[in-house]
């Protein structure tokens, strides 16, 4: 079964406060800042502290700098408001001794991140719990990034661009664009 993206902002705010009323807050900055950086979860799972914390001005990066592991491409993200809010809220719940901390790791020991396979779980636990419909993994959160873009407007090239697809067709598959998406369209138009 094909991973789907998290469709409505609603269904996106209902798994946000799945995490927070159970205080997993490390959870939730998983989950906010892999729908709004796009980066696999082999990637945001690699993040340490000072890939977004510079300690000695005491301020959050504008940007983080990562080597995908995929493609062994460079990509250069934008941590936005949401991401930093969520950062800030782990951080004051679990704050880190060392920047070499990874921002998703293991409960006892914060120098090895959390597996992939635990990743899964939280997000499909969460997805689970929240009612939300449709094969929701981790590979969701980067979907859901494409799929709001791309319902913001934003140009199908530059979607492809950000994740480095070869064509626009394979961005298109990957966004799952459903009937119900070519549906509100059509019913909008009204000419």
């Amino acid at each position: 079964m094909i991973t789907t993206p998290i469709r409505t902002t609603e269904e996106i705010e209902q798994m946000k406060a799945y995490f927070l009323s159970r205080n997993k807050y490390r959870d939730y900055t998983l989950f906010v800042t892999g729908i709004n950086t796009a980066l696999r979860i082999s990637d945001l799972l690699q993040l340490k502290w000072s890939d977004i914390f510079d300690s000695d001005q005491n301020v959050y990066r504008r940007h983080i700098e990562v080597h995908e592991q995929k493609t062994n491409k460079h990509a250069e993200i934008a941590l936005n408001e949401s991401c930093i809010r969520s950062l800030k809220l782990l951080r004051q719940h679990r704050p880190f001794i060392s920047e070499n901390e990874y921002i998703f790791c293991h409960q006892n020991d914060h120098f090895v991140p959390i597996s992939r396979n635990r990743a899964y779980h939280i997000i499909k636990e969460a997805a689970l719990e929240s009612h939300i419909e449709g094969n929701i993994s981790c590979h969701s959160l980067r979907k859901t990034f494409g799929y709001h873009a791309w319902k913001k407007g934003t140009p199908s090239a530059l979607i492809m661009n950000i994740y480095n697809h070869s064509s626009l067709e394979i961005t298109k598959r990957y966004l799952s664009i459903s009937q119900d998406d070519r549906d509100d369209l059509y019913f909008s138009m009204n000419l």
